[in-house]
């Protein structure tokens, strides 16, 4: 398999007051195209940091990191924000979807934010909405949307680019089981269908059945790496 995200000995340190507190230490993490892969274990041990440096939000004190061949290390923070915009998508626990604008109006905000003319950014975000079920749905509102529905236009949000790498935080967390899962299954299909690279963090072990590979981190460091397909992919 192709690797989509690769992290080479990464240490994220910060300073509080005069100490230095080590987040990371030393993580090495190797993520495919066509999987999907779960980072778990308890809060605080670094999950968000690590997915946060992955993405190029966060800088890592030392180590390398490289997205679709490319390494983050080199670019500028300005760089980094139109690597993203390109090649990464984002879904998250809260939905943060604008209030004021329609569903397809929000899947469409990767693409205006890019430059791309809103009526055609909302074109193709209406496709994606549709692919996923939400077709009927693209002139509603978010409070006119079921907690389900919100994250459906989060997820064709992140996809409207067409991004090879997608991060997800808890993206079932403020959802019912039922839900939950039927999130899930649109995320497993775009692990499969497209080639896609899917890093979810999740205390939800509900949907662990869903991943290809689990890895565990506790105290800044990976604990353990399960690839038991047998066990863990039931789709």
């Amino acid at each position: 398999m192709t690797i989509a995200v690769s992290a080479s000995n990464v240490i994220k340190e910060f300073f509080a007051g005069d100490e230095i507190i080590r987040v990371l230490d030393n993580i090495s993490l190797d993520i495919q195209l066509g999987e999907m892969t779960m980072l778990v274990g308890p809060s605080g041990c670094g999950k968000t940091t690590l997915i946060s440096i992955l993405s190029g939000i966060l800088s890592a004190t030392t180590g390398d990191i490289s997205v679709m061949g490319k390494s983050l290390n080199r670019m500028t923070d300005r760089q980094k924000v139109l690597f993203r915009r390109q090649h990464i998508g984002f879904i998250f626990q809260q939905y943060n979807l604008l209030p004021a604008l329609t569903a397809a109006e929000n899947a469409a905000m990767p693409l205006i934010a890019a430059g791309v003319d809103m009526q055609l950014a909302v074109i193709r975000a209406t496709e994606i909405l549709d692919q996923i079920g939400m077709g009927s749905q693209v002139s509603k509102r978010p409070n006119q949307l079921s907690g389900g529905q919100q994250q459906r236009v989060a997820i064709a949000r992140s996809l409207v680019h067409h991004p090879q790498f997608i991060v997800c935080d808890e993206p079932t967390a403020a959802l019912d089981a039922k839900t939950g899962g039927d999130v899930m299954q649109i995320l497993r299909s775009i692990a499969d269908d497209q080639g896609r690279a899917v890093l979810i963090v999740t205390h939800d072990n509900r949907i662990h059945r869903f991943a290809d590979r689990i890895v565990e981190m506790s105290d800044g460091r990976i604990v353990g790496d399960h690839r038991d397909k047998s066990k863990l992919k039931e789709h």
